[in-house]
């Protein structure tokens, strides 16, 4: 399955709120709401989420919009840090799930890190099904969880020796 990165635009807001909401579709169901008051309330804190990213990763955070192959597929937030790469969001629409995209998108992000001798980061809800995904791509538990979140690492890969000249 083929798929391509590329930068988020302002064009895409409607995809970025599709995406969220599909990532809370489960959740809201079982508030009984109307769906005026869940759809206001995705939207509320759709915004919230990326005015917190912006706010808190001005310089550092790439957003990107996934591709597959010229339909939108879900978006990553990828934040790069000293020693690691770290995954702030990553979400496909339903119809993509569980077709193997989202793990070569998390494979090529750890391809990525380890060829520049990064760690790669994302925390992750502790139930989320997600997170067996993690674990199978490498990924194990950095610290101990924090309220309903779970901090993850894939290391970056040891340093070589360098050899020694005769």
């Amino acid at each position: 399955m083929d798929y391509r990165l590329r930068a988020a635009t302002p064009a895409d807001e409607a995809w970025q709120l599709a995406i969220y909401a599909s990532t809370r579709a489960d959740e809201l169901a079982l508030t009984g709401w109307p769906r005026e008051q869940c759809e206001a309330f995705v939207r509320q804190q759709h915004q919230a989420q990326q005015q917190h990213y912006a706010r808190h990763f001005p310089h550092s955070a790439c957003h990107l919009i996934v591709v597959n192959p010229d339909e939108v597929a879900g978006r990553l937030w990828l934040d790069t840090r000293s020693n690691r790469l770290h995954i702030l969001d990553i979400a496909l629409l339903p119809a993509w799930r569980g077709q193997g995209l989202g793990t070569r998108c998390l494979q090529a992000l750890a391809q990525e890190a380890q060829a520049g001798g990064l760690a790669l980061g994302i925390q992750v809800e502790i139930h989320n099904p997600a997170r067996r995904l993690y674990e199978r791509l490498g990924f194990v538990p950095d610290g101990e969880p924090q309220g309903l979140y779970q901090a993850m690492l894939r290391p970056a890969p040891a340093p070589q020796p360098e050899e020694c000249l005769p």
